[in-house]
């Protein structure tokens, strides 16, 4: 983090400071986010041009008249859209160059609002801070030019102080430029698929590179650039507290003390000696130091457990990444004080907990928590949101439904998604990061030529969030190693910076760490046949629900898959989508529409992503250490890669992940045909019975078998073949021979020595002689579902809903929905975000599920709630008792529309 300050119309390189008597300060006051207010405009339309232009824009009094109100933090082109200029660029085809023009990434645009200066400002230093521009600025206030930024991972802080009186209003003006090399992106059409993933904009180094386009997302036309970041005021008195790092240690395997470290630069930006206390605290842990700095210089204050024993902290508690245990956090308070006034104070959360990358038994990187070894379920964020539209509450529904899905880790790619709320959000939800720098794949752009922007940028990030306890990799490159000239810079400033964690220079080597795919549907079994250990890239086509993909393009296109399904990444590509259809039609019979193509895609989805973790579940830590999908987090309306929907309505894909991570998890190796359990807890398991049961297509039970479970902490426990592929259960019954000819449906259980159920999993499986023909169950009869549905208290909008199958026939994937409305029919809106305990679920004869539906009652809008129900074969009973009322989502039913065969349709857009 560099402070500075410039002065005059040119800059001057000398930095200037009033000196401030201590007397002067009182407490801290807050800091005053700077959100609204803001223009924009066109630089080439302002009428004052050239090196003047900051400093008449920058006066209060000036007139913008034509500019647009703009949204602060956002993106040029999300303030257009918002003007009206340009339509929704996610939605439909809007996003194509004939809508909306590719100069808008050529175009400088002046952003500028006026702000009342605190009047508890007064006597201290006032200080104007930019949390992110993209990608370069030049920044001015009331006539005078502070300074530039450059990079859109770096930070601006400028002191404001001889420019502004507290009490009084303050113009800001920021001419924000596009990176240089916008570079020119590819249409997604069918009959060009994907094509080539970004290009020269990899050259401008730490900007949001996948804007150029890439095999999830179309070229974004302004490239993301703007005030993407909050912008806020600051004030301090002679001394800033800058840059803290707070380290923590246990002595594993004792886990019942830690060392606390923590280190502070304090800089003196006045023109005279400052003495005074620099002073930590935490918890019940108070610590406290004389320092004295001399005018304009900075000191590191390091405070450790050897010189204050209060740093040796006893019974601390844990962070702990999710499913392991809570995500403890502390409050940690620094401040520096002068006669009981405080200069400057800051204020982090931290995490006491010790990562540790290998074990004895291995050479392939093992991520350790406080001693526990954590198999790694984690998805890929190529890019938080298309338009970096990312409030934090849009945030928080994103990671909390990756810890709903049972994953501990999300790997920021390319460092695309940095911005403070999603580090504190991974904090909060227990989800460790594997941290990227700016450079892709070698192949998909030049290395960065500006080294030292690259290199600033690299820094900051470091300073700026290396104190969450989230972090566990920092990784320089994407499929491919950084040019010695940036490597030998990280490694400096990881040993400068960071103590503590993992440098990693690629995602795809070192340690058994490999990307590469496949990004393909593949069969189950396909997904127990791997090498590598920690698998950092592994993907599916994983289509959202019917009412996500009404929701994204017009109704022309929802019956054909043309170039608008190509615009949201279902194309000739690495995803496969130009054969999916194919691949979709020949396992579970032709899709007759759009609403059969859904149907039929959920269960691919659910197989294929339970597979993808499971696979590696069946070699835990042996050789399986990590699996990281491609993608968990959709950067815009799509078809493949994702958990859930970018409206945040999940899909199958996501209830399949969150199955396969139990912490104990029973499941059927769908390779060998074994049962498996597998054990995520550091405890061995002992006393647990796993419970077989076997379906024929009519619903029918024709053997059930129970096993007895022990087995080590953190391992695949083998129960033994129950379904080999050469003939199902053959060598223990023969009993079931019959179930070859036919698919068939294995239900499995897991309960501890008390009764408890610890798992549940349910599969369908082709005949032997042909595994992925499921066509026949097209022909699984309707089964008629009891359903009811209760808030859990009056007012309370946590819901409750029991399903119950009463008939003789398997109930598979039972879909559930929470709307609201005046309306009570499917047609009701639904409720988004809203976050389900499971779903798509299959239910044996007579067998009754309960799940539970968080929302919040602003989401319900003040509306009663309403469940919608749909499914592969799924039907509700004529009457129910259930206090919400519960009815069929006729929209997803493959009757309520024609037949059109969804057929693939080239060149709609040119």
């Amino acid at each position: 983090m560099q402070i500075f300050r410039l002065t005059g119309v040119v800059a001057s390189l000398a930095v200037l400071f009033t000196v401030v008597p201590v007397a002067a300060f009182g407490a801290q006051p807050d800091q005053v986010p700077v959100a609204s207010g803001w223009e924009l405009q066109d630089a080439a339309k302002v009428a004052k041009t050239g090196a003047g232009a900051g400093a008449v824009i920058s006066q209060v009094k000036y007139k913008t008249a034509g500019w647009y109100p703009a949204v602060v933090p956002g993106t040029v082109l999300t303030t257009l859209v918002k003007n009206g200029i340009y339509p929704e660029p996610l939605y439909g085809e809007n996003n194509r160059p004939d809508r909306i023009p590719e100069s808008l990434n050529k175009t400088s645009y002046w952003y500028r609002t006026v702000v009342e200066i605190p009047v508890a400002y007064k006597g201290r230093r006032t200080w104007l801070n930019l949390d992110g521009i993209n990608f370069s600025a030049t920044v001015w206030v009331n006539g005078t030019y502070l300074g530039t930024m450059r990079g859109a991972f770096k930070r601006g802080i400028f002191d404001i102080s001889d420019e502004v009186k507290p009490g009084d209003k303050a113009a800001i003006a920021v001419l924000v430029s596009p990176q240089p090399h916008p570079g020119d992106p590819h249409e997604h059409t069918i009959a060009d698929g994907m094509v080539t993933n970004g290009g020269i904009t990899a050259i401008d180094g730490p900007t949001f590179l996948s804007t150029i386009g890439w095999d999830w997302l179309p070229g974004i036309r302004d490239r993301d650039s703007g005030i993407w970041a909050k912008v806020f005021l600051s004030s301090t008195g002679p001394v800033v507290v800058k840059d803290p790092l707070v380290t923590t240690d246990l002595p594993l395997p004792r886990i019942d003390s830690a060392d606390i470290a923590i280190s502070t630069m304090l800089e003196n930006v006045t023109d005279t000696p400052q003495k005074g206390g620099f002073h930590a605290s935490f918890g019940d842990v108070a610590v406290d130091k004389e320092v004295e700095i001399a005018p304009h210089s900075s000191q590191v204050v390091t405070l450790d457990s050897k010189t204050f024993t209060a740093l040796h902290v006893l019974n601390p508690k844990l962070w702990w990444p999710n499913g392991y245990g809570p995500q403890n956090l502390y409050a940690l308070r620094l401040s520096f004080d002068q006669g009981g006034s405080t200069s400057d104070s800051q204020t982090l959360s931290f995490g006491v907990r010790k990562i540790t990358y290998s074990v004895p038994d291995s050479d392939n990187l093992t991520i350790s928590v406080n001693g526990v070894r954590v198999f790694i379920r984690g998805g890929d964020w190529g890019l938080d949101e298309g338009l970096k539209r990312i409030p934090r509450g849009r945030l928080e529904a994103q990671i909390r439904m990756h810890a709903m899905a049972n994953m501990n880790l999300i790997r920021n790619w390319v460092g695309q998604s940095t911005g403070e709320d999603f580090y504190e959000l991974c904090d909060k939800y227990g989800i460790l990061l594997w941290d990227e720098f700016f450079q892709p794949n070698p192949s998909d752009g030049p290395n960065p030529t500006d080294l030292p922007t690259y290199i600033a940028n690299v820094r900051d990030k470091i300073l700026r969030y290396r104190n969450h306890p989230s972090i566990a990799v920092w990784c320089a490159r994407n499929e491919g190693f950084p040019p010695k000239e940036i490597d030998d810079q990280l490694r400096v400033l990881m040993a400068e910076l960071e103590p503590t964690r993992r440098y990693q220079p690629s995602s795809t080597s070192g340690a058994g760490v490999n990307s590469g795919g496949p990004y393909r549907w593949r069969t189950p079994r396909e997904y127990y046949v791997f090498g590598e250990a920690f698998k950092t890239e592994i993907g599916s086509t994983s289509i959202p629900t019917i009412e996500s993909i009404q929701g994204m393009m017009p109704q022309k296109d929802w019956e054909q898959i043309n170039d608008d399904w190509a615009e949201h990444d279902l194309a000739r590509g690495a995803s496969g989508g130009d054969t999916y259809p194919k691949t979709l039609d020949d396992r579970y019979g032709k899709a007759r529409n759009l609403a059969d193509f859904v149907r039929k895609s959920q269960l691919a989805n659910y197989e294929a992503y339970r597979a993808m973790y499971e696979g590696r579940n069946a070699k835990l830590f042996n050789p399986s250490t990590a699996v990281i999908t491609w993608m968990s987090n959709p950067a815009q309306p799509s078809f493949v890669w994702q958990l859930y929907h970018h409206d945040f309505e999940p899909n199958a894909s996501l209830f399949a992940v969150m199955k396969s991570g139990e912490m104990v998890h029973v499941q059927l190796n769908e390779a060998t045909g074994s049962l498996q359990v597998i054990n995520n807890r550091p405890e061995i398991l002992q006393g647990a019975t796993a419970h077989l049961s076997v379906y024929d297509l009519s619903g029918a039970l024709k053997l059930e078998k129970d096993f007895q479970v022990t087995g080590p902490a953190s391992s695949a426990i083998d129960l033994g073949q129950v379904d080999p592929v050469g003939g199902f259960c053959e060598g223990w019954d023969p009993k079931c021979k019959d179930l070859m000819s036919h698919v068939r449906f294995i239900d499995l259980t897991l309960k501890d020595g008390g009764g408890k159920l610890l798992s549940q999993n349910f599969y369908w499986r082709g005949a032997a002689d042909r595994p992925d023909d499921l066509t026949v169950l097209d022909s699984l009869k309707t089964a008629n579902l009891e359903v009811n549905a209760a808030q859990q208290e009056p007012g309370n909008p946590r819901i409750t809903v029991t399903l119950h199958n009463p008939g003789t026939q398997i109930a598979l994937m039972a879909h559930v929905q929470l709307r609201h409305g005046k309306s009570t029919d499917s047609n009701a809106e639904r409720v988004l975000p809203v976050f389900y305990s499971d779903n798509y679920i299959s239910l044996v004869p007579g067998e009754s599920r309960t799940i539970t539906i968080d929302a919040t009652a602003a989401d319900l809008k003040g509306d009663a709630p309403l469940i919608t129900v749909d499914g592969w074969n799924i039907g509700l009973q004529g009457s129910s008792s259930s206090s919400i009322p519960v009815v069929l989502n006729v929209n997803a039913q493959v009757d309520h529309w024609p037949v059109t065969n969804l057929p693939m349709v080239a060149h709609t857009w040119r």
